[in-house]
């Protein structure tokens, strides 16, 4: 409770009290009991009150986010400097004082009632480049520059939101989203848009007395029937990624049955190779014994008559030779001495 409002009080209870002593003292004259110095009372307690309506009158708080402007009979209507935050002074009843809190303040527009401002469906059509209508819902934050507090007074008094704010962000968004295609809108250059409206906001609330905040773009919508169009072609997309996933998918597949397949030739091939390199290894360690055989017989005769005996059957005892052979040859684990029979 501040100073205005205490004196306020105590003037208006001096008027009752005023009321309640002529009411008594009409009730007492009725029954023959007048009361003395009523009259005196009753000019002593009215002029007290008056005396506190007008110091009421003349006394003005201004809260620390708010100015006033203070309207006057003198000439210009309105005093130049706008009333700071604390208790002031003013001429009663020849001047007033007007409130504009300089606070920061939100302004929505949606196609939900409960969020706008307005609460209806105020969301902003607006057209594409590409001729598509869009519906955009954003809000604003934005405060009266206390410097130009009087300016906006004499431009719009208390009409600044529905007369400036309102038009001024609409007409602005309008003016971006026709610079953009519908698809650029709603997905590549969303940010780009964005900040498109809040350069534009900024100058045009600076040469208006507000100051910008931020400003939020809640989101974009489309017609039904490009919604429908846009549905359809992601319908269509996600069904082509599906059949290149599925073609992708048999690929692999065929390529790893091929992988497979030449895994298992290449196998054959390598196992006939090592039959083949085995083969010539074991040809060549046959020539070589051959060799080394023809070369024993070159030196010495009897060693083919030695590798005639060593290829027999370990069980043969005795072996008989032609008739013209004047000897028996003794084998292996026999004894004694054979002759030509």
């Amino acid at each position: 409770m501040n100073l205005v409002t205490i004196v306020n009080f105590l003037g208006f209870a001096a008027w009752a009290a005023v009321l309640g002593i002529i009411v008594l003292a009409v009730t007492r004259a009725a029954r023959g009991r007048p009361l003395r110095s009523a009259v005196a009372i009753v000019a002593v307690l009215a002029v007290f009150a008056l005396a506190l309506n007008v110091l009421a009158a003349g006394m003005v708080f201004i809260q620390p986010n708010e100015r006033g402007v203070v309207v006057t009979i003198r000439e210009g209507g309105i005093r130049p400097q706008a009333l700071q935050p604390g208790l002031h002074w003013v001429v009663p009843f020849a001047e007033n004082v007007i409130p504009y809190s300089i606070a920061r303040q939100t302004y929505t527009m949606s196609v939900v009632p409960e969020e706008s401002d307005v609460y209806r469906d105020d969301a902003v059509e607006a057209r594409t480049s590409d001729g598509q209508v869009v519906h955009v819902e954003a809000s604003v934050i934005y405060a009266i520059n206390p410097a130009d507090v009087i300016d906006v007074h004499v431009r719009w008094q208390n009409r600044y939101t529905n007369g400036l704010v309102r038009p001024l962000l609409r007409g602005i968004i309008r003016d971006a989203v026709a610079q953009f295609g519908v698809e650029e809108v709603y997905s590549s250059k969303r940010t780009e848009l964005t900040n498109i409206i809040i350069e534009e906001l900024e100058r045009r609330f600076a040469v208006n007395g507000l100051e910008y905040g931020d400003f939020v773009l809640r989101n974009i919508a489309f017609s039904a029937e490009y919604a429908d169009s846009v549905e359809q072609k992601q319908i269509a997309e996600q069904l082509a990624q599906q059949a290149a996933f599925i073609v992708e998918q048999r690929r692999q597949e065929a390529e790893q049955a091929r992988q497979v397949a030449q895994g298992r030739a290449d196998a054959v091939v390598i196992e006939a190779q090592g039959a083949a390199q085995a083969r010539l290894i074991q040809a060549e360690a046959e020539a070589q014994a051959l060799a080394l055989l023809a070369e024993a017989l070159a030196q010495n005769p009897n060693v083919l008559t030695l590798e005639y005996i060593q290829k027999l059957a370990p069980n043969i005892q005795v072996m008989l030779v032609p008739t013209d052979n004047p000897f028996l040859l003794p084998l292996p684990g026999t004894s004694g001495s054979f002759s030509n029979p």
